[in-house]
């Protein structure tokens, strides 16, 4: 049976910070909106995730936040073409790819190599490669439905099919991303206030060890304010990775202690 959590999704937002946050975003042109969904700055949509979602493949995970939908499959370990070159530690292979109906322009599905890299990135720092030697691990993640916060959510949910797959990992690996917008920070933005933001932050960390593993930045930022997007990435990271571990079938027998 599929592991999942609770079978309903589960909130996972920081916790509140000192100055209250409300819906309602000021954007330098002193147009006023709110989030689309309703959401306050600081507080991320709820999650859900599902195990065994591939038969065929070693391990797999299905991760659904909101409108943004993926499923990432594991094939592996298997012998590597370049076992001479890898013969102490094993090698990671990651794909990123979309559907052709993951976005609202049709027929625009294909591989997004940027992303192949920055899920590769994400994910080495976590696994324990000298378990596997002389062996590649494929890691394959389709983004079904694009609705923003596209990545962290592939990040996180190949973490958990890489856990499934009983691949040896120092710990899960969570990933949460913040959307400057004028003067405020909004949590696991969404299509339409990416395509609104000045910049983006984007943190990947074992939650357990306390250990970044990729931090992104876009756009311009204060020290102050970089500050304030890891702590607030953090928090939430911590909290979605205990979802992700509820989700895990048994005792997390593929994570170090």
């Amino acid at each position: 049976m599929a592991g999942q959590a609770g079978g309903t999704p589960s909130t996972y937002s920081p916790s509140p910070t000192t100055r209250k946050t409300k819906s309602l975003i000021l954007r330098n042109d002193d147009v006023d909106w709110v989030r689309t969904d309703g959401r306050e700055f600081h507080q991320c949509r709820p999650a859900f995730f599902k195990t065994g979602a591939v038969n065929a493949a070693a391990g797999s995970a299905y991760a659904e936040f909101g409108n943004t939908k993926v499923i990432v499959s594991v094939f592996g370990p298997r012998e590597s073409k370049k076992a001479m070159m890898y013969s102490d530690i094993g090698r990671l292979n990651c794909n990123v790819s979309y559907t052709t109906f993951a976005t609202s322009v049709r027929g625009q599905g294909s591989d997004h190599k940027e992303f192949s890299s920055m899920l590769h990135k994400a994910l080495e720092g976590a696994i324990i490669l000298e378990s596997f030697p002389k062996t590649t691990v494929d890691v394959f993640a389709l983004v079904l439905e694009s609705g923003g916060s596209d990545l962290p959510v592939v990040i996180s949910c190949a973490s958990l099919a890489l856990a499934d797959a009983g691949i040896m990992m120092y710990d899960l690996v969570a990933s949460v991303s913040v959307s400057c917008l004028g003067k405020n920070l909004v949590i696991d933005p969404v299509l339409e206030e990416e395509s609104y933001q000045d910049g983006s932050l984007m943190l990947t960390c074992m939650p357990s060890r306390y250990e970044v593993t990729q931090l992104t930045i876009t756009g311009e930022w204060s020290t102050p304010k970089i500050n304030e997007g890891m702590q607030i990435c953090l928090d939430a990271c911590a909290k979605l990775a205990t979802i992700m571990r509820e989700c895990l079938k048994g005792p997390d027998s593929a994570l170090e202690e």
